[in-house]
């Protein structure tokens, strides 16, 4: 056989093996294809079916207050001279907290001063009337009338001076002798409680509170027994609450615990807080014994619906 027929021998026969393969590929396309495009059967879990409680709630973050928090102020002008107590302190309902050193207005002490003086003045005219007078009743030239007259002016004049000096200790000290264990200058606890705060110094200056001003807070304090959650609610949620609801509360610093409340107040407006509409509410919270929940802690408030 020629070489040129061996050739064209293997040339059809390696076209027909081309033909065969492409053959076998297209067959083995819409065979997979066929399988892609059918449905995979669906697996369904199954689980066994049990009682519970589902639990709709509304979340409200705050911070834990206590419910009374009392800010005692002087009730005179002045500086501090002594302070007695410290934050964390807890302090009995009129204990002394601090004392007050007055500065005199100098008008009214001048004036104060004057009474004093003409008082005193008054007092030895008084007493020199009377010397006279009971020589004169020794010699029988006065009548005991008017002896008696003479020392009743002379203790009135002694009245006098000791009114004109207490006037002055007050415009001068803030108190009498008499009263300075409840002097102005000092100032007590109004409520049994714990001190939170002291936002003054020994030596700084007070003011009193009047109807102009608010006066200088000294100490603020709180029974840290009668703690409350201070929150706030959006609206969505404010018409699905009412008072009496109840609430857990959890602390931040306090892990893994939760403590229960009751909603005891709901503001009847909301305020606008960074574009949202919301409403401040209120919840007393059950104490625990032998836990101390500090003023301030942050806390989210659920309220049970």
């Amino acid at each position: 056989m020629s070489k040129k027929k061996r050739r064209s021998r293997l040339g059809s026969v390696l076209a027909a093996l081309g033909l065969v393969l492409l053959a076998l590929g297209f067959v083995a396309t819409l065979v997979f294809l066929y399988f892609k495009s059918k449905d995979e059967k669906p697996v369904f879990a199954t689980e066994k079916p049990k009682i519970a409680t589902i639990v709709r709630k509304a979340v409200a973050t705050g911070s834990m207050v206590p419910r009374r928090e009392i800010q005692l102020k002087p009730r005179v002008s002045g500086i501090i001279r002594k302070l007695l107590v410290e934050p964390g302190q807890v302090v009995k309902k009129g204990a002394l907290i601090a004392e007050i050193r007055i500065v005199p207005n100098m008008a009214a002490l001048t004036d104060a001063e004057g009474s004093v003086d003409r008082a005193r003045i008054a007092l030895r005219h008084a007493e020199v009337e009377l010397r006279r007078a009971e020589q004169l009743s020794k010699d029988g030239l006065l009548a005991r009338r008017r002896l008696a007259e003479r020392r009743l002016d002379r203790d009135l004049r002694k009245a006098e001076l000791g009114v004109a000096s207490r006037k002055l200790r007050v415009v001068r000290d803030g108190a009498t002798r008499r009263s300075d264990d409840q002097a102005n200058t000092k100032v007590r606890s109004t409520v049994s409680g714990t001190v939170l705060e002291v936002p003054v110094e020994e030596g700084g200056s007070v003011i009193q509170s009047n109807n102009f001003n608010d006066g200088t807070t000294i100490a603020l304090v709180a029974d840290m027994n009668d703690m409350i959650f201070l929150g706030r609610v959006d609206e969505a949620d404010v018409g699905k609450i009412k008072v009496g609801m109840a609430a857990n509360i959890k602390i931040g610093a306090i892990d893994e615990r939760r403590f229960s409340a009751k909603l005891e107040y709901i503001a009847p407006k909301g305020k606008e807080i960074e574009g949202a509409i919301q409403f401040e509410i209120k919840a007393a919270v059950k104490p625990e014994k032998g836990l101390l929940i500090r003023a301030g802690y942050s806390a989210n408030a659920e309220i049970v619906l």
